[in-house]
């Protein structure tokens, strides 16, 4: 466990054992800091509890240090300080507790229940042995098991209902039986939880590589329905011969697909891993990705109809994001997190539309430039989507070699992009609305249409001077 101490400078160590002595406060290393360093894990911040007077400590510790004072709870004394990069949260113990076994046994799970005198963390005894630990957390640890204190502690934060599986996503460990009874029974309490903190939980399970196995068992537990009824209206809905599940059941499955793409994106598109690895390089993109698969036939449930014998979700791309929308506001996501799952919820179709007309007469570069202008930078993205899609999909109706398809159907969109759509969208415009102006046009809508039908007619090599251009928008006026 030593080695652990070796991402927090020296200088900051003794400040803050300073500061302790020179308010006369007793200060112990504890919660998840205590967890992660038992478990030879980098610890992403500094937690710290505090016998008396924690918010005179913090802020004198703040000036001491230069670092950033962040008031959390003045009622509990909480605050955060910020510090080149690293994160160290101040408290006083618990409900008005004066010793720190009291206030450990007031904590959330055992697991969190762990705790070390700050003096022994500055003489770098951080072993097992110097852990004070009342409720059994290390044996909890050895067993990779999450066990609630007791059922209080989910009415008195009812968050804890969704942290215990963020927990197990983040750790691999298993929810204990009896706390996923007390789950059960008490999942209504999550109702009372702010947005914010619920979508914290959330976008933590879907940055883990546990998103599917944790979501199932969030549904498992009934907590999922209460968080997300919509989702959960899938269920029971059955679909064509092309898919195996219900609809609820394929979402789900297409978001365990996703993690594994994302986790191995060459064994789906191999002559495209590496931009593809690059694109997923961003966690956020990572993210993003794995609530679109999740969400992506939202809209099913509610377009389902029988017409002549078959099963039709007309439009659910289309109602789907506007579905997924209600439920970004709700949850207090931003407009751009918003607006970027959604365009993967609404276009979702799209691949799987051009494979089809690849199938039967090619792809044309006005099809692909329209998709290229829709999806913009994250073209990549949806045909990640669509293999998600796909293999979530494994019924006797479904085409033959689907995958295959999408993955050569990405490379000609690719190259005909490289190669027409973009030098056309990032040189000059061969006709602008000044030149249509002076052509004796007068401005509106109709010069949205002009320009982009000379858009188009130069990827697809029909325009390529100025002249040209301007004979098409005398061809095309004459022709409305």
């Amino acid at each position: 466990m030593a080695d652990v101490l070796k991402k927090y400078p020296g200088y900051l160590l003794d400040a803050i054992y300073n500061m302790a002595k020179h308010c006369d406060v007793d200060v112990y290393v504890v919660g998840g800091t205590v967890r992660d360093w038992v478990l030879d894990i980098e610890a992403r911040d500094l937690d710290l509890a505090v016998s008396r007077s924690a918010l005179d400590f913090a802020r004198k510790l703040s000036r001491e240090i230069s670092a950033t004072f962040v008031l959390l709870d003045e009622d509990e004394e909480t605050a955060r300080l910020v510090w080149q990069g690293l994160v160290v949260d101040v408290a006083l113990f618990r409900d008005g507790t004066r010793d720190i076994r009291a206030d450990l046994v007031k904590r959330d799970f055992t697991i969190n229940a762990l705790a070390i005198p700050y003096v022994s963390v500055l003489s770098g005894n951080v072993a097992k042995q110097s852990v004070i630990d009342p409720s059994g957390g290390l044996d909890d640890l050895d067993k990779k098991s999450i066990r609630v204190l007791t059922s209080q502690s989910f009415v008195n934060d009812p968050l804890r209902l969704l942290r215990a599986f963020r927990f197990a996503a983040e750790t691999g460990f298993s929810i204990e039986d009896g706390t996923r009874q007390w789950i059960f029974e008490y999942r209504s309490l999550i109702r009372n939880v702010s947005p914010e903190r619920i979508s914290y939980e959330l976008d933590c399970i879907m940055a883990s590589r546990r998103a599917f196995e944790t979501v199932s068992q969030l549904e498992k537990s009934s907590l999922l329905q209460e968080i997300l009824p919509e989702l959960m209206l899938g269920e029971g809905i059955q679909q064509p011969s092309s898919h195996h599940l219900d609809v609820f059941e394929h979402n789900l499955d297409a978001l365990g697909w996703m993690e594994k793409i994302i986790c191995n994106p060459f064994q789906f598109y191999p002559r495209q891993a590496a931009a593809l690895a690059a694109y997923l390089s961003s966690e956020k993109r990572k993210i993003r990705l794995k609530w679109a698969a999740l969400f992506h036939d939202l809209g099913k449930p509610a377009v389902s109809q029988i017409r002549q014998g078959r099963i039709t979700f007309y439009n659910h791309d289309r109602v789907g994001a506007d579905l997924f929308t209600s439920i970004a506001k709700r949850l207090r996501w931003s407009n751009e997190k918003t607006q970027c799952i959604g365009r993967f919820i609404s276009l979702h179709m799209w691949p799987f539309h051009l494979s089809n007309e690849r199938r039967k007469k090619g792809v044309t570069s006005r099809a692909c430039l329209k998709l290229y202008k829709a999806v913009d930078e994250d073209l990549p993205g949806l045909f990640l989507l669509a293999m998600a899609d796909s293999l979530a999909g494994r019924g006797p109706g479904k085409p033959p070699d689907m995958e295959r398809e999408l993955a050569e159907l990405y490379e000609q969109v690719l190259e005909v992009c490289k190669n027409q759509v973009e030098p056309v969208l990032s040189g000059p415009p061969l006709v602008t609305g000044k030149d249509l102006i002076d052509m004796g046009l007068a401005p509106g809508p109709l010069f949205k249409e002009i320009l982009s039908e000379i858009e188009t007619a130069q990827v697809e090599g029909k325009v390529t001077s100025p002249q040209q251009a301007r004979n098409l928008v005398r061809d095309f006026v004459a022709g409305r």
